[in-house]
């Protein structure tokens, strides 16, 4: 008998058993959770903190917008390319190095004593963000097999993909309000330091992918997302018809048109075109980019609110993010419990649906409206959508993926959930912006029309998510005669979880 739970008798052995399951599951399963919370927290934490860090640096409007946007381009550009270096150079080693880039970032963030600097720092933050975010999922998904184990692990994972960027809101007001805005980027020092020594003990390097770069996939990638993610943030301060903005979009649009073309002949492409084969993973990446959209419009325009009409603090407006945080959190760990009795579509479905009535909701909001019932009830329902929607949209979104694509569908996914966030925010501040008509109304009444304006726009976000589930995903069960995915995702019998050689690794 093996003993799964032995430690490795050195750093990035393997057990002498062919495809026998990697140690410590459970170490390398915090390695992965705290690690990608980090970045989820560094996503958000950002926006309670934004008016003290102009205060700070002395930046203006502009370069402050740049604080988010630099770490929002090295993040979403370089997300195909990281994932596709985890599956060919090895993701413990990936995954390590991008600890590392993150962990220095952190720190130069923090210690940031320009705006310039900043801005690098958050950039280079961005760098390490991309490394982290696919393979993390790539290598829970090498490290679980199919069944009740993985079950509950992407359900930790889809959790902390929830909670990562509301808790964010709570986390960045609480140290702006009380200490400092760099309290929350220092605090990535000492625990990536933590995560990087746990990786080095115990994450077990899985096997590669041979061959070489898909060079031009990853010119075409990288910066066809970097652009046209630069287009949409310049469409904040330029507008949607600058020239600017046009051919940046157009330019990116244009270099992702080439991306597909080129990975249609690649030997070994960045992106294989068989993971959009599926209905089942391609409804689930356009869902999670249209549902990651909406939440963005929520964070930004509902903490807007929450400040500027009912004139809370930063801590105040974080510790309201609460309530969505706390059963966010408390319905993903029961997702695998409601599994085994709903088929997880039927819980993907009511997620969206008891998001979008919760967003619905939050269209309501006057200069009179009550934190309880106006702010915090829908919340609720938003945090039991959120519960619901992201452990089985992240096992749609890997589902019947080889091991050897399994970075590269995490990069997929995680690109869609990155532009998303990036694009679904920007058209919904243009939305908001474009409501507002009349010089001769008052501040508080322009805010309270653009954050209604735009939160119906992240309802119809939602509504776009629910007409892909029925249009896309349904029909692919119902055609393909499925197997109810009571233990999402299955990998095929070729992958080093098939049912042989988990016999093997019992012997």
């Amino acid at each position: 008998m093996i003993d799964k739970d032995a430690p490795p008798r050195r750093v990035g052995d393997v057990a002498a058993v062919s495809g026998a399951l990697p140690v410590h599951r459970t170490g390398i399963l915090i390695i992965i959770l705290v690690s990608y919370f980090m970045i989820l927290l560094d996503n958000s934490i950002i926006f309670t903190g934004l008016p003290s860090i102009q205060a700070s640096l002395d930046l203006s409007s502009t370069s402050l917008s740049w604080v988010q946007n630099a770490y929002t381009l090295t993040f979403g550009g370089l997300l195909l390319l990281a994932a596709r270096a985890g599956d060919i150079l090895g993701r413990r080693r990936i995954f390590i190095i991008g600890l590392v880039i993150f962990t220095i970032a952190s720190m130069g963030v923090g210690l940031a004593p320009t705006g310039g600097w900043m801005i690098g720092a958050r950039a280079l933050q961005g760098v390490g963000s991309a490394i982290i975010g696919p393979i993390s999922l790539s290598l829970l998904t090498a490290t679980f097999p199919p069944g009740k184990d993985r079950n509950q692990a992407v359900a930790w994972y889809a959790a902390t993909a929830g909670i990562g960027g509301s808790l964010g809101m709570v986390i960045g007001g609480l140290f702006a309000d009380l200490l400092t805005w760099r309290a929350g980027f220092f605090v990535n020092v000492p625990v990536g330091i933590v995560m990087i020594i746990l990786g080095l003990r115990y994450l077990i390097e899985q096997p590669r992918t041979p061959g070489r770069f898909d060079v031009l996939g990853a010119v075409f990638s990288t910066i066809g997302v970097g652009t046209l993610m630069y287009g949409v943030v310049l469409s904040a301060d330029l507008g949607w018809s600058s020239p600017i903005t046009i051919t940046a979009i157009s330019t990116g649009v244009v270099l992702l048109v080439l991306l597909v073309v080129n990975e249609s002949r690649a030997d070994q492409p960045i992106m294989p075109l068989r993971l959009f084969g599926s209905r089942v993973r391609s409804g689930a990446y356009a869902i999670r980019f249209l549902y990651i959209g909406s939440m963005m419009g929520l964070f930004f325009f509902v903490t807007q609110f929450m400040q500027n009409v009912m004139n809370w603090t930063p801590l105040q407006a974080g510790l309201g993010y609460l309530p969505m945080t706390l059963i966010n959190f408390a319905v993903a760990l029961w997702v695998p419990r409601l599994s085994r009795h709903l088929h997880p579509l039927a819980l993907l479905a009511t997620g969206v649906v008891v998001t979008l009535v919760g967003m619905g909701w939050l269209t309501f909001l006057t200069p009179d409206s009550s934190y309880a019932l106006n702010i915090g009830a829908p919340m609720v329902l938003v945090g039991i959508g959120q519960g619901l929607t992201f452990a089985p949209l992240t096992s749609f979104g890997i589902h019947g993926v080889a091991t050897s694509d399994g970075g590269a569908a995490s990069g997929v996914m995680n690109t869609a959930h990155q532009v998303g966030s990036s694009l679904g925010l920007a058209v919904l501040v243009a939305l908001g912006a474009s409501a507002v008509t009349s010089s001769a109304s008052t501040a508080i009444a322009d805010i309270v029309t653009r954050v209604d304006v735009a939160l119906t726009g992240s309802s119809a976000l939602l509504v776009l998510a629910a007409l892909v589930l029925a249009t896309v995903m349904l029909p692919a069960f119902i055609t393909e005669r499925r197997k109810p995915l009571t233990h999402p995702p299955h990998l095929p019998d070729d992958s080093p979880h098939s049912p042989q050689e988990r016999k093997t690794n019992a012997l």
